[in-house]
């Protein structure tokens, strides 16, 4: 038994803490951020020592389930038993909350998301981590590894905790012929206006940057997430003009699955998960990866610059993503796992095959969330690209 609560948080990023940076794609990236900031020089742990008693948590909703939304789903009270520590845990409902409460100096370690994690790290919130210390990390699937939302220059900023892709998904009854691109959502949109549904969030403007990075190649773009005023402004008219045809932004998955049932909501964006609910309810829909490939989600548990309990972090980063554990969790919150043998101890052994868990090919085509920042984050030099400052601006006029 499993559920997905993401959707419960809309993650929208600008607000009280815009800073944001920059890192080039594959293993790292350059040591200034945007403005040509510097890299804080913090020192990750160097040893692992005696648990200080306590640990405490940010992260998001079905992370850390102690038991009490379900008997059954309980990973916390092992873990206290284990090693001594005891779990304060804060729910956040959107990437800027967990900002501004890792910013506050009294939690330890933070789930965090793609959208968040550079500014994170940026601004001196995270330190690096010594994965040395944490024994799973050489399970974890090489392709989380030191990647642009987890590392700088080669230093991991974090361990790697799951991962899911942003997929088409269409009423079979309603769409024909079945669609293979995500140009029935932009280009053919207006074929279902007034049925199509896409995320609620900034974030989303990547959706339309990856279409015209497929379909637009004049434009240049090679990073959705990377973008030029040019290529940032003709994303932002792509979304404008599918606005007239969308029937309703989602960022709560209950809804969106109730609109795919009644038949309101025909085509538009959806999780895997969703995709499980809608079909287990028997209404007729398919999702896929469409021939453009589709941005996605990977989160990160990143410990704070000035954690009090280090110890306890380490130790709790290395239990959540050990096998068993990393399994709970992804069958509960609905996501591919991060370690490569958890898929041993999943309840359901078809899950991992429904995740695409170890399916690299499938996960060469997901552009994970990344944050925008005004230094390209795909290597150019001399042009300054679109920070999520403006992305959020943005979103705000194309929604109306």
């Amino acid at each position: 038994m499993f559920r997905h609560t993401r959707a419960l948080a809309v993650l929208a990023a600008a607000g009280l803490l815009t800073l944001t940076a920059a890192c080039g794609s594959g293993s790292g990236g350059g040591s200034n951020g945007p403005g040509g900031a510097q890299l804080p020089n913090i020192p990750k742990l160097a040893s692992l020592g005696t648990g200080e008693g306590t640990v405490n948590i940010v992260s998001w909703a079905g992370y850390v389930e102690d038991g009490s939304d379900d008997p059954n789903v309980n990973w916390v009270t092992p873990f206290e038993q284990q090693t001594g520590c005891k779990v304060n845990n804060k729910v956040a409902g959107t990437s800027d909350e967990m900002l501004t409460l890792m910013s506050s100096g009294d939690y330890d370690v933070v789930s965090a998301s793609g959208d968040a994690s550079l500014r994170m790290i940026y601004g001196g919130i995270v330190a690096p981590v010594n994965t040395d210390l944490v024994a799973n990390y050489k399970d974890i699937y090489s392709d989380l590894k030191l990647q642009p939302w987890n590392s700088v220059n080669g230093v991991a900023y974090g361990i790697p905790h799951g991962r899911g892709a942003n997929l088409l998904m269409w009423r079979t009854d309603k769409v024909t012929p079945a669609p293979t691109s995500w140009g029935v959502v932009f280009d053919g949109a207006s074929s279902y206006a007034g049925h199509v549904t896409a995320y609620d969030s900034p974030i989303y403007i990547a959706d339309a940057a990856l279409y015209l990075m497929k379909h637009q190649p004049n434009l240049g773009i090679t990073n959705p997430y990377s973008l030029d005023q040019a290529q940032f402004d003709a994303s932002v008219n792509l979304l404008k003009a599918q606005n007239k045809n969308i029937g309703e932004y989602w960022s709560d998955y209950t809804k969106e699955v109730e609109a795919f049932k009644s038949g309101d909501t025909v085509v538009g964006t959806t999780w895997q998960v969703i995709a499980n609910l809608v079909e287990a309810d028997k209404a007729p829909v398919q999702a896929i990866l469409p021939s453009e490939g589709a941005t996605g989600w990977s989160d990160t548990w990143m410990v704070a610059a000035k954690a009090k309990h280090p110890n306890c972090a380490y130790m709790w980063m290395n239990w959540i993503v050990s096998p068993q554990v990393n399994a709970q969790v992804a069958e509960w919150f609905g996501e591919a796992p991060a370690n490569s043998q958890a898929c041993g101890f999943t309840s359901d052994k078809n899950f991992c095959t429904t995740y695409h868990s170890a399916d690299a090919p499938y996960w060469k085509n997901v552009y994970y969330w990344t944050t925008p920042t005004t230094q390209c984050l795909d290597g150019r030099k001399n042009t300054q690209c679109v920070d999520y400052a403006k992305w959020t601006q943005a979103w705000t006029e194309i929604k109306g």
